[in-house]
């Protein structure tokens, strides 16, 4: 099987059969989003634990690359600090980008490199990265509310 089917694959397995869909009960973290242009939504809730995603859902609707995204960010995030998951979605959106990651950052994004050939259609790059983006929003207004600043 090529790699580019293999990735296909990946994708419609995780759009038909999400991980962690749904919603969290008293989330510590949540942020909604949409993509005007296409109509994707997506609602990325969380359970924090001594600043550990302990538990991480999306919910919404939408194209078989915003949802089968937001699936893999689940499995991603949950487990992570939030400043490895902020340094996750960086890293994310830096090989969304088209750029290499130096090697020495230990990051290995695992089944995520199903993503990479959405860099072939710029228009799709804003529905692979809505979650990420939204996710990222919602780490930070839960930064700002739990600061010791």
């Amino acid at each position: 099987m090529a790699l580019e089917e293999l990735y296909q694959e990946i994708i419609l397995d995780h759009y038909r059969h999400p991980r962690n869909k749904g919603k969290i009960e008293d989330p510590d973290i949540h942020e909604h989003a949409t993509n005007p242009l296409c109509g994707d939504e997506i609602d990325i809730s969380a359970k924090v634990e001594n600043g550990v995603i302990k538990e991480v859902k999306f919910s919404g609707q939408g194209c078989s690359i915003s949802q089968s995204s937001a699936s893999l960010l689940t499995e991603a995030l949950k487990g992570k600090t939030l400043e490895e998951a902020e340094t996750f979605i960086a890293a994310f959106r830096e090989m969304l980008a088209g750029h290499e990651l130096p090697e020495d950052t230990g990051i290995d994004f695992g089944e995520l490199e199903a993503l990479r050939g959405v860099t072939k259609f710029p228009a799709r790059l804003k529905c692979a990265t809505l979650a990420w983006n939204t996710a990222q929003e919602a780490i930070k207004a839960f930064e700002k509310t739990h600061s010791n600043h």
